[in-house]
């Protein structure tokens, strides 16, 4: 469009003939300004975030306690296993003991056989009482 359509006069014109045409704002006036600072409120609560992992650890406790109480059960299936077979294994070293020991009072009489008023087998203390000899006396593997 030209500028003579525009201000309804036909030719050139001097501009200070012109009338004064100015941008005004839109009718109903502009949209109001947002200045002030507006965050989003994206993701989940404080009170949803909490909850779930106050959840999540109640869940990790239930799950620690049945594994305590598993763990609790397979001991002591295998103390009770201990229990039941250790009558066999004190049998069987109380067997073995007394081999040990009567080869052991042989082997005292031969070396003490030259000491006089020496008596095989009696305990050196004067205590009365029967005391196993120490670990490992009549075990020489063991040294």
């Amino acid at each position: 469009m030209t500028e003579a359509a525009i201000r309804k006069k036909p030719g050139m014109a001097s501009v200070k003939d012109m009338p004064i045409l100015q941008d005004g704002p839109p009718p109903g006036g502009f949209a109001p300004v947002r200045y002030a600072r507006r965050i989003p409120t994206k993701g989940p609560s404080a009170m949803a975030i909490f909850l779930t992992a106050f959840g999540a650890f109640s869940w990790g406790m239930y799950q620690v306690g049945k594994g305590n109480k598993i763990r609790r059960a397979l001991k002591e299936e295998k103390y009770a296993a201990r229990r039941a077979i250790l009558p066999v294994l004190q049998a069987e070293e109380d067997e073995r003991f007394v081999k040990e020991w009567k080869s052991y009072l042989e082997y005292e009489a031969e070396v003490m056989k030259d000491v006089p008023g020496w008596k095989v087998g009696e305990s050196v203390y004067n205590s009365g009482k029967w005391m196993p000899p120490a670990t490992g006396e009549l075990r020489p593997e063991v040294w």
